[in-house]
Protein backbone atom coordinates (compact mmCIF):
# COMPACT_ATOMS: atom_id res chain seq x y z
CA UNK A 1 0.00 0.00 0.00
CA UNK A 2 3.03 2.30 -0.33
CA UNK A 3 3.38 2.10 -3.64
CA UNK A 4 3.36 5.67 -6.09
CA UNK A 5 1.33 8.12 -5.49
CA UNK A 6 -1.74 9.30 -7.22
CA UNK A 7 -4.05 12.32 -7.07
CA UNK A 8 -7.00 9.07 -7.10
CA UNK A 9 -7.37 6.72 -4.29
CA UNK A 10 -6.56 3.19 -4.64
CA UNK A 11 -9.63 1.03 -4.90
CA UNK A 12 -9.43 -0.59 -1.57
CA UNK A 13 -9.08 2.95 0.06
CA UNK A 14 -11.99 4.15 -2.06
CA UNK A 15 -13.82 1.43 -0.45
CA UNK A 16 -12.62 1.56 3.13
CA UNK A 17 -13.91 5.15 2.50
CA UNK A 18 -17.66 4.08 1.64
CA UNK A 19 -18.11 1.47 4.30
CA UNK A 20 -16.41 3.50 7.06
CA UNK A 21 -19.16 6.52 5.68
CA UNK A 22 -21.74 4.34 5.80
CA UNK A 23 -20.65 2.62 9.10
CA UNK A 24 -20.77 6.35 10.80
CA UNK A 25 -24.33 7.23 8.93
CA UNK A 26 -25.23 4.71 11.61
CA UNK A 27 -24.46 7.01 14.79
CA UNK A 28 -23.88 10.18 13.62
CA UNK A 29 -24.20 13.60 15.23
CA UNK A 30 -26.79 13.03 17.18
CA UNK A 31 -25.50 9.89 18.67
CA UNK A 32 -21.93 11.86 19.70
CA UNK A 33 -23.85 14.97 20.67
CA UNK A 34 -26.07 12.71 22.87
CA UNK A 35 -23.04 11.17 24.85
CA UNK A 36 -21.04 14.46 25.27
CA UNK A 37 -23.91 15.93 26.72
CA UNK A 38 -24.66 12.83 29.37
CA UNK A 39 -20.60 13.08 29.88
CA UNK A 40 -20.35 9.42 28.70
CA UNK A 41 -18.08 7.87 26.15
CA UNK A 42 -18.52 6.84 22.57
CA UNK A 43 -18.21 3.24 24.15
CA UNK A 44 -20.62 1.25 21.43
CA UNK A 45 -19.26 3.04 18.56
CA UNK A 46 -15.68 2.68 19.70
CA UNK A 47 -16.31 -0.89 20.30
CA UNK A 48 -18.13 -1.68 17.23
CA UNK A 49 -15.69 0.08 14.63
CA UNK A 50 -13.07 -2.17 16.53
CA UNK A 51 -14.72 -5.28 15.58
CA UNK A 52 -15.25 -4.24 12.31
CA UNK A 53 -11.36 -3.84 12.32
CA UNK A 54 -11.54 0.14 11.47
CA UNK A 55 -9.31 0.79 14.87
CA UNK A 56 -6.01 -1.27 13.64
CA UNK A 57 -6.29 -0.89 10.05
CA UNK A 58 -3.00 0.79 10.10
CA UNK A 59 -1.38 -2.26 12.78
CA UNK A 60 0.65 -5.26 11.80
CA UNK A 61 -1.80 -8.18 10.27
CA UNK A 62 0.66 -10.57 12.65
CA UNK A 63 -0.84 -8.50 15.92
CA UNK A 64 -4.31 -8.62 14.49
CA UNK A 65 -4.29 -5.05 12.88
CA UNK A 66 -5.10 -4.34 9.09
CA UNK A 67 -1.72 -4.36 7.88
CA UNK A 68 -2.59 -0.37 6.05
CA UNK A 69 -0.86 2.26 7.32
CA UNK A 70 -1.65 5.66 8.58
CA UNK A 71 -3.25 6.71 5.07
CA UNK A 72 -5.88 3.90 5.47
CA UNK A 73 -6.26 5.22 9.56
CA UNK A 74 -6.36 8.69 8.54
CA UNK A 75 -9.66 7.83 6.07
CA UNK A 76 -11.26 6.05 8.81
CA UNK A 77 -10.76 9.30 11.14
CA UNK A 78 -11.72 11.73 8.12
CA UNK A 79 -15.11 9.99 7.78
CA UNK A 80 -16.12 9.34 11.16
CA UNK A 81 -15.80 12.87 11.94
CA UNK A 82 -17.45 14.33 8.23
CA UNK A 83 -20.67 12.20 9.65
CA UNK A 84 -20.35 14.03 12.81
CA UNK A 85 -19.43 11.47 15.20
CA UNK A 86 -15.30 11.70 15.53
CA UNK A 87 -13.48 9.32 17.89
CA UNK A 88 -10.34 11.20 18.58
CA UNK A 89 -9.06 8.55 20.73
CA UNK A 90 -7.96 7.41 17.03
CA UNK A 91 -5.01 9.50 16.89
CA UNK A 92 -4.22 8.64 20.48
CA UNK A 93 -4.11 4.68 20.88
CA UNK A 94 -3.38 3.49 17.53
CA UNK A 95 -1.57 6.05 16.20
CA UNK A 96 0.26 7.08 18.28
CA UNK A 97 1.34 4.36 21.30
CA UNK A 98 0.46 1.52 18.36
CA UNK A 99 3.01 3.06 15.81
CA UNK A 100 5.40 3.61 18.30
CA UNK A 101 4.57 0.06 19.93
CA UNK A 102 5.08 -1.39 16.36
CA UNK A 103 7.87 0.04 15.17
CA UNK A 104 10.08 0.18 18.50
CA UNK A 105 8.07 -2.51 21.15
CA UNK A 106 10.24 -5.59 22.09
CA UNK A 107 8.47 -8.73 21.22
CA UNK A 108 6.62 -8.95 24.83
CA UNK A 109 5.24 -5.75 24.34
CA UNK A 110 3.61 -5.96 20.75
CA UNK A 111 2.42 -9.39 21.96
CA UNK A 112 0.60 -7.80 24.70
CA UNK A 113 -0.52 -5.01 23.62
CA UNK A 114 -1.08 -4.20 19.83
CA UNK A 115 -3.97 -7.18 19.69
CA UNK A 116 -6.13 -4.96 21.93
CA UNK A 117 -5.25 -1.83 20.45
CA UNK A 118 -5.79 -3.33 17.19
CA UNK A 119 -9.61 -4.40 17.94
CA UNK A 120 -10.35 -1.70 20.69
CA UNK A 121 -10.67 -4.12 23.67
CA UNK A 122 -7.42 -2.28 24.74
CA UNK A 123 -7.19 1.66 24.78
CA UNK A 124 -3.39 3.61 25.30
CA UNK A 125 -3.38 7.33 26.02
CA UNK A 126 -0.35 9.52 25.37
CA UNK A 127 1.85 11.57 28.10
CA UNK A 128 3.77 14.24 26.35
CA UNK A 129 2.22 18.13 27.27
CA UNK A 130 3.77 19.79 30.23
CA UNK A 131 2.63 23.28 32.05
CA UNK A 132 6.33 24.50 31.64
CA UNK A 133 7.30 22.48 28.21
CA UNK A 134 4.34 22.00 26.38
CA UNK A 135 5.75 19.41 23.52
CA UNK A 136 8.97 20.71 23.64
CA UNK A 137 11.20 17.93 24.42
CA UNK A 138 14.14 19.37 25.18
CA UNK A 139 12.24 21.02 28.42
CA UNK A 140 10.16 18.16 29.19
CA UNK A 141 11.11 17.61 33.14
CA UNK A 142 9.56 14.37 33.68
CA UNK A 143 12.57 12.35 34.26
CA UNK A 144 12.77 8.52 34.88
CA UNK A 145 15.57 6.95 37.32
CA UNK A 146 16.86 3.45 37.86
CA UNK A 147 16.28 2.31 41.66
CA UNK A 148 17.62 -1.55 40.99
CA UNK A 149 15.77 -3.24 38.28
CA UNK A 150 13.40 -1.16 38.52
CA UNK A 151 12.60 2.78 37.16
CA UNK A 152 11.43 5.07 39.66
CA UNK A 153 8.94 7.93 37.16
CA UNK A 154 8.45 11.62 38.63
CA UNK A 155 7.01 15.09 36.86
CA UNK A 156 3.49 16.49 35.76
CA UNK A 157 0.99 15.99 31.96
CA UNK A 158 -1.53 18.43 31.35
CA UNK A 159 -4.41 18.28 28.78
CA UNK A 160 -3.53 14.35 28.13
CA UNK A 161 -6.66 13.18 26.39
CA UNK A 162 -8.40 9.80 27.46
CA UNK A 163 -6.95 8.99 30.85
CA UNK A 164 -10.24 7.60 32.25
CA UNK A 165 -10.82 5.24 29.48
CA UNK A 166 -7.09 3.76 29.33
CA UNK A 167 -5.15 0.99 30.04
CA UNK A 168 -2.30 2.71 29.88
CA UNK A 169 -0.27 5.73 29.34
CA UNK A 170 2.43 6.15 27.58
CA UNK A 171 4.66 8.28 29.26
CA UNK A 172 7.08 11.07 27.44
CA UNK A 173 9.98 11.42 30.08
CA UNK A 174 13.82 11.57 29.75
CA UNK A 175 16.47 9.97 31.43
CA UNK A 176 20.08 10.43 31.98
CA UNK A 177 22.21 8.68 29.23
CA UNK A 178 24.64 6.06 30.99
CA UNK A 179 27.79 6.70 28.48
CA UNK A 180 27.56 10.92 28.41
CA UNK A 181 25.43 11.61 31.15
CA UNK A 182 23.02 13.84 29.24
CA UNK A 183 19.03 13.97 29.59
CA UNK A 184 17.63 12.15 26.54
CA UNK A 185 14.12 11.15 26.28
CA UNK A 186 12.48 8.11 26.78
CA UNK A 187 9.02 6.49 26.50
CA UNK A 188 7.38 4.48 29.10
CA UNK A 189 3.94 2.02 29.31
CA UNK A 190 2.51 3.13 32.59
CA UNK A 191 -0.84 1.87 33.93
CA UNK A 192 -2.94 4.48 35.41
CA UNK A 193 -3.47 2.36 38.46
CA UNK A 194 -0.24 2.45 39.72
CA UNK A 195 1.14 3.87 43.16
CA UNK A 196 2.18 7.34 42.83
CA UNK A 197 -0.06 8.24 39.42
CA UNK A 198 -2.67 11.00 40.04
CA UNK A 199 -4.96 12.19 37.57
CA UNK A 200 -7.17 14.98 37.91
CA UNK A 201 -9.54 16.20 35.07
CA UNK A 202 -9.87 19.86 34.01
CA UNK A 203 -12.73 21.15 33.48
CA UNK A 204 -13.03 22.34 29.96
CA UNK A 205 -15.32 24.89 27.75
CA UNK A 206 -14.82 21.79 24.94
CA UNK A 207 -17.73 20.06 23.41
CA UNK A 208 -16.26 16.78 23.40
CA UNK A 209 -16.67 12.77 24.87
CA UNK A 210 -13.18 12.48 25.36
CA UNK A 211 -11.50 14.29 28.80
CA UNK A 212 -8.47 16.08 29.32
CA UNK A 213 -6.39 15.26 32.42
CA UNK A 214 -3.47 16.80 34.44
CA UNK A 215 -1.75 13.90 35.75
CA UNK A 216 1.12 13.70 38.50
CA UNK A 217 3.55 11.30 38.64
CA UNK A 218 5.86 11.06 42.22
CA UNK A 219 8.24 8.13 42.17
CA UNK A 220 6.18 5.59 39.84
CA UNK A 221 7.77 2.42 40.36
CA UNK A 222 7.84 0.72 37.13
CA UNK A 223 9.52 -2.90 35.71
CA UNK A 224 12.44 -2.54 33.18
CA UNK A 225 9.99 -4.12 30.93
CA UNK A 226 7.63 -0.88 30.97
CA UNK A 227 10.63 0.97 28.74
CA UNK A 228 9.51 1.09 25.08
CA UNK A 229 11.88 -1.18 23.64
CA UNK A 230 13.78 -2.53 26.55
CA UNK A 231 17.22 -1.20 27.19
CA UNK A 232 17.91 1.70 24.95
CA UNK A 233 21.52 0.53 24.28
CA UNK A 234 19.78 -2.54 22.87
CA UNK A 235 16.32 -1.43 21.23
CA UNK A 236 16.23 -0.53 17.68
CA UNK A 237 18.26 2.94 17.20
CA UNK A 238 20.33 2.51 19.94
CA UNK A 239 21.20 5.11 22.49
CA UNK A 240 18.97 7.62 20.69
CA UNK A 241 16.05 5.20 20.73
CA UNK A 242 13.81 7.56 22.69
CA UNK A 243 14.11 10.51 20.35
CA UNK A 244 13.46 8.31 17.14
CA UNK A 245 9.93 6.73 19.35
CA UNK A 246 8.91 10.15 19.99
CA UNK A 247 9.10 11.43 16.61
CA UNK A 248 7.78 8.43 15.11
CA UNK A 249 4.60 9.09 17.44
CA UNK A 250 4.21 12.69 16.91
CA UNK A 251 4.35 12.69 12.52
CA UNK A 252 1.04 10.30 12.70
CA UNK A 253 -0.32 12.58 14.97
CA UNK A 254 -0.06 15.56 13.02
CA UNK A 255 -1.41 13.39 9.97
CA UNK A 256 -4.11 12.15 11.90
CA UNK A 257 -5.10 14.95 13.70
CA UNK A 258 -5.00 17.00 10.52
CA UNK A 259 -7.61 14.20 8.86
CA UNK A 260 -9.68 15.11 12.62
CA UNK A 261 -9.88 18.42 11.18
CA UNK A 262 -10.98 18.07 7.38
CA UNK A 263 -13.83 15.63 8.75
CA UNK A 264 -15.03 18.29 11.13
CA UNK A 265 -14.91 21.05 8.57
CA UNK A 266 -16.75 18.75 5.74
CA UNK A 267 -19.50 17.96 8.35
CA UNK A 268 -20.02 21.57 8.92
CA UNK A 269 -20.04 22.48 5.43
CA UNK A 270 -22.39 19.83 4.32
CA UNK A 271 -24.94 21.48 6.80
CA UNK A 272 -24.38 24.93 5.21
CA UNK A 273 -25.05 23.38 2.36
CA UNK A 274 -27.53 21.55 3.14
CA UNK A 275 -29.15 25.13 4.38
CA UNK A 276 -28.37 26.99 1.76
CA UNK A 277 -30.29 25.07 -0.34
CA UNK A 278 -33.86 24.77 1.48
CA UNK A 279 -33.63 28.29 2.98
CA UNK A 280 -35.63 30.28 0.70
CA UNK A 281 -36.30 34.34 1.44
CA UNK A 282 -38.31 35.98 -1.53
CA UNK A 283 -38.39 32.79 -3.25
CA UNK A 284 -34.80 32.26 -3.62
CA UNK A 285 -33.17 29.74 -1.63
CA UNK A 286 -30.19 31.69 -0.30
CA UNK A 287 -27.70 29.68 -1.71
CA UNK A 288 -28.32 31.10 -5.25
CA UNK A 289 -26.62 34.39 -3.59
CA UNK A 290 -22.93 34.63 -4.48
CA UNK A 291 -22.33 35.93 -0.70
CA UNK A 292 -23.38 32.68 0.73
CA UNK A 293 -22.08 30.31 -2.30
CA UNK A 294 -18.65 31.97 -2.61
CA UNK A 295 -17.40 31.35 0.60
CA UNK A 296 -19.11 28.02 1.00
CA UNK A 297 -16.98 27.22 -2.56
CA UNK A 298 -13.63 28.54 -0.62
CA UNK A 299 -14.21 26.53 2.05
CA UNK A 300 -14.91 23.04 0.58
CA UNK A 301 -11.21 24.40 -2.10
CA UNK A 302 -9.02 24.88 1.48
CA UNK A 303 -10.57 21.70 2.27
CA UNK A 304 -9.66 19.35 -0.33
CA UNK A 305 -6.43 21.21 -1.18
CA UNK A 306 -5.71 20.29 2.79
CA UNK A 307 -6.62 16.87 2.00
CA UNK A 308 -4.17 16.49 -0.51
CA UNK A 309 -1.47 17.92 1.98
CA UNK A 310 -2.80 15.21 4.42
CA UNK A 311 -2.90 12.36 1.88
CA UNK A 312 1.29 13.39 0.81
CA UNK A 313 2.00 13.57 4.36
CA UNK A 314 0.30 10.25 4.88
CA UNK A 315 1.99 8.53 1.76
CA UNK A 316 5.50 9.77 2.54
CA UNK A 317 5.22 8.06 6.72
CA UNK A 318 4.07 4.98 4.98
CA UNK A 319 6.96 4.96 2.61
CA UNK A 320 9.37 5.05 5.11
CA UNK A 321 10.14 8.58 4.67
CA UNK A 322 10.18 10.18 8.26
CA UNK A 323 11.94 13.40 7.23
CA UNK A 324 9.82 14.05 4.21
CA UNK A 325 6.82 12.96 6.28
CA UNK A 326 8.01 15.41 8.63
CA UNK A 327 7.78 18.27 6.54
CA UNK A 328 4.61 17.39 5.26
CA UNK A 329 2.42 16.40 8.23
CA UNK A 330 3.18 19.87 9.83
CA UNK A 331 1.91 21.55 6.67
CA UNK A 332 -1.05 19.37 6.31
CA UNK A 333 -2.09 19.99 10.00
CA UNK A 334 -1.73 23.68 9.53
CA UNK A 335 -3.38 23.21 6.42
CA UNK A 336 -6.40 21.06 7.82
CA UNK A 337 -6.66 23.31 11.17
CA UNK A 338 -7.36 26.50 9.01
CA UNK A 339 -9.78 24.98 6.83
CA UNK A 340 -11.69 23.23 9.70
CA UNK A 341 -11.77 26.93 11.21
CA UNK A 342 -12.93 28.54 8.32
CA UNK A 343 -15.13 25.88 7.12
CA UNK A 344 -16.93 25.87 10.96
CA UNK A 345 -17.23 29.78 10.92
CA UNK A 346 -18.75 30.11 7.58
CA UNK A 347 -21.25 27.39 8.26
CA UNK A 348 -22.58 28.79 11.66
CA UNK A 349 -22.61 32.08 9.47
CA UNK A 350 -24.51 30.83 6.89
CA UNK A 351 -27.33 29.34 9.14
CA UNK A 352 -27.23 32.98 11.07
CA UNK A 353 -29.08 32.37 14.29
CA UNK A 354 -29.85 28.76 13.62
CA UNK A 355 -26.16 28.32 13.35
CA UNK A 356 -25.84 28.91 17.47
CA UNK A 357 -28.81 26.79 18.27
CA UNK A 358 -28.17 23.03 19.58
CA UNK A 359 -30.42 22.09 16.62
CA UNK A 360 -28.12 22.28 14.29
CA UNK A 361 -25.49 21.31 16.32
CA UNK A 362 -22.92 23.65 14.77
CA UNK A 363 -22.26 26.34 17.62
CA UNK A 364 -20.27 23.53 19.70
CA UNK A 365 -17.50 23.10 16.81
CA UNK A 366 -16.59 26.66 17.26
CA UNK A 367 -14.45 25.63 20.38
CA UNK A 368 -13.69 22.16 18.67
CA UNK A 369 -12.42 23.59 15.53
CA UNK A 370 -9.85 25.76 17.00
CA UNK A 371 -8.61 22.96 19.07
CA UNK A 372 -7.34 22.02 15.54
CA UNK A 373 -5.57 25.21 14.89
CA UNK A 374 -3.97 24.81 18.73
CA UNK A 375 -3.10 20.84 19.27
CA UNK A 376 -1.17 19.03 19.00
CA UNK A 377 1.31 21.67 17.76
CA UNK A 378 0.09 25.56 17.23
CA UNK A 379 -0.44 27.07 14.15
CA UNK A 380 3.17 29.32 14.43
CA UNK A 381 5.12 26.53 15.95
CA UNK A 382 4.13 24.90 12.98
CA UNK A 383 5.26 28.31 10.97
CA UNK A 384 8.40 28.55 12.76
CA UNK A 385 9.44 24.75 11.92
CA UNK A 386 8.72 25.64 7.69
CA UNK A 387 10.61 28.90 8.37
CA UNK A 388 13.53 27.19 9.68
CA UNK A 389 13.67 23.86 8.39
CA UNK A 390 12.31 24.65 5.19
CA UNK A 391 13.31 27.27 4.45
CA UNK A 392 16.58 27.87 6.10
CA UNK A 393 16.07 31.12 7.62
CA UNK A 394 17.45 31.99 11.01
CA UNK A 395 15.97 31.79 14.23
CA UNK A 396 14.50 34.10 16.52
CA UNK A 397 15.13 31.84 19.69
Amino acid sequence: MTGAMTFNEPPERVELRAVVSAFAGGYGSAYYRAKAKEDAYLTELWREAGKLGYLGVNLPEEYGGGGGGIAELAIVLEELGAAGCPLMMLVVSPAICGTVIARFGTEEQKRTWLPGLADGTRTMAFGITEPDAGSNSHRITTTARRDGDDWLLTGRKVFISGVDIADAVLIVGRTEDARTGRLKPCLFIVPPDAEGFQRRPIDMELHAAEKQFELVLDDVRLPADALVGGSPSHAPGGEDTGLLQLFAGLNPERIMTAAFAIGMGRYALARAVEYARERTVWKTPIGAHQAIAHPLAQAHIDLELARLMTQKAAHLYDAGDDMGAGEAANMAKYAAGEACARAVDQAVHTLGGNGLTREFGLASLVTAARVTRIAPVSREMILNYVSHQTLGLPKSY
